[in-house]
């Protein structure tokens, strides 16, 4: 019985890892060019003020085309302040703002710097084709 439990987890595991990397991948498919990584779009929408949790997920899908769920963004929130690349503002009418630490604004602005010139090879190469 633990073999077939141990079997149908690594299943799952896998289907699920490969229906998340590959999912609707076609020419017509209105995902692609998308882009999430739920911490860096947090930082990112924080990059220009505070902001509570549905402020964050609506300013992410106007940057991004990227509709984060609650559950996502609250897990990526967590995780942010655990690294202390956020932190929690006094509520207001029941809403949790955040706002980027000093350290937040570092680590944001060197990702930000590195996907630029990640962004510029690739177009590069895709220009010498």
């Amino acid at each position: 019985m633990l073999e077939i439990l141990v079997a149908c987890s690594q299943i799952s595991c896998y289907a699920y890892y490969v229906t998340r990397s590959t999912h609707d991948v076609a020419d017509q498919n209105p995902n692609l060019g998308r882009y999430s990584d739920p911490p860096l779009l947090v930082l990112t929408s924080l990059a220009d003020g505070p902001k509570h949790g549905h402020a964050m997920i609506e300013d992410i899908v106007r940057m991004s085309g990227t509709r984060l769920g609650p559950g996502t963004l609250y897990g990526a929130i967590a995780r942010l302040e655990r690294e202390k690349l956020i932190e929690p503002l006094p509520v207001e009418e029941r809403r949790q703002p955040y706002r980027l630490t000093a350290k937040g604004l570092r680590v944001l602005r060197a990702k930000l710097a590195t996907l630029h010139g990640f962004a510029r090879a690739g177009l590069r190469k895709l220009e010498a084709r």
